[in-house]
């Protein structure tokens, strides 16, 4: 006797209510307080975290985290940077995973989702990786389309906690050396 998935029938349905409210309540604070997310980055490794969780955490309003962590890998050690905004990014990118979990109904359903819903089926784990590594505005759709397609969620995480954590650590570093560069261009 085959036993019926956790998620399926009522149980479906309540948890797609659930992952969309939840996406529209993040994204509407995100927006009513964006004026004090500035703020976070004076705490450090924490606030970096945070603000890469916000910055990734929006499907309509971009934030751009790369800059922070280029910023802040001026600042801070480029490689504890790297973990605080890879976390925060990966976590962040729930949003869009769980827009797609939620439903058909939220998603675009335009050439380019259909291409990378479809790439996502096929590869993957690393087509996570590969759109998580590269800096562009498609993982939201790569994110949705791998809630569409109920990717587990802590293989859709780790992924994306590695591409993410390693684009960071080229940005950490790539800040972190370009102020050194300056500096050493002053007399």
């Amino acid at each position: 006797m085959k036993s019926e998935p956790f998620f399926s029938g009522r149980r479906l349905k309540i948890a797609r209510i659930l992952a969309l409210a939840f996406v529209i309540l993040v994204i509407s604070l995100i927006f009513v307080y964006r004026d004090r997310v500035q703020e976070l980055s004076s705490y450090g490794y924490p606030g970096i975290f945070l603000l890469s969780l916000l910055a990734n955490a929006t499907l309509i309003f971009p934030i751009p985290g790369v800059a922070l962590t280029f910023a802040m890998g001026a600042v801070f050690h480029p490689i504890g940077v790297a973990l605080a905004a890879g976390a925060g990014a990966a976590l962040g990118e729930l949003t869009g995973y769980l827009a797609g979990f939620s439903g058909e109904a939220v998603i675009p359903h335009g050439p380019a989702y259909q291409r990378i819903q479809g790439w996502t089926q096929h590869y993957g784990k690393w087509m996570i990786l590969a759109l998580a590594f590269i800096p562009n505005p498609l993982f939201d759709v790569a994110g949705a389309a791998a809630g569409a397609l109920r990717m587990p969620l802590p293989r859709f995480l780790f992924w994306a906690w590695l591409g993410k954590t390693l684009k960071m650590l080229v940005f950490a570093y790539a800040g972190s050396v370009s102020i050194d560069w300056l500096l050493h261009l002053l007399p």
